[in-house]
């Protein structure tokens, strides 16, 4: 009975370093793809509140970051806990200023298939990224 426990044990623990090592490339993944969506851009002064526009864009990185807005001038939320950041799910806002986003404004994931209520985002604040202009 003693060799099943330690044969469960010593599973359960192969089975988790795996799972770390998959959240880990996801998030390693979530890195480049920011980065690649960064090249050519230069950070400004973070800011706590975007404008809320209906047609403004938005780009879920998996446990990495949203990024709001496109052209010019994107604005990166890398968010408090990025855990609950996957593109697979909807992310639904509740901001208190209309025409705002804000780093204190309510967000929650939503399963796209179930339709259950998943983890809280908590925003952080939004630092916007301004392509350079070659200078020539």
């Amino acid at each position: 009975m003693r060799k099943i426990l330690i044969a469960l044990v010593l599973s359960s623990l192969a089975l988790s370093g795996g799972a770390l090592s998959a959240r880990q490339s996801v998030q390693e993944r979530g890195e480049a793809k920011l980065a690649k969506m960064l090249e050519g851009r230069e950070p400004g002064q973070p800011v706590s509140c975007i404008s809320n526009m209906r047609n403004l864009d938005l780009t879920v990185i998996d446990r990495t970051a949203l990024v709001y807005g496109s052209g010019s001038t994107i604005y990166v939320n890398r968010t408090k806990d990025p855990r609950w950041i996957d593109r697979d799910d909807i992310l639904v806002t509740k901001p208190t200023n209309a025409s705002q986003l804000c780093r204190l404004d309510s967000v929650h994931t939503m399963d796209r298939s179930t339709h259950m209520r998943g983890g809280a985002i908590m925003l952080d604040d939004f630092v916007p990224y301004t392509r350079v202009r070659n200078k020539g």
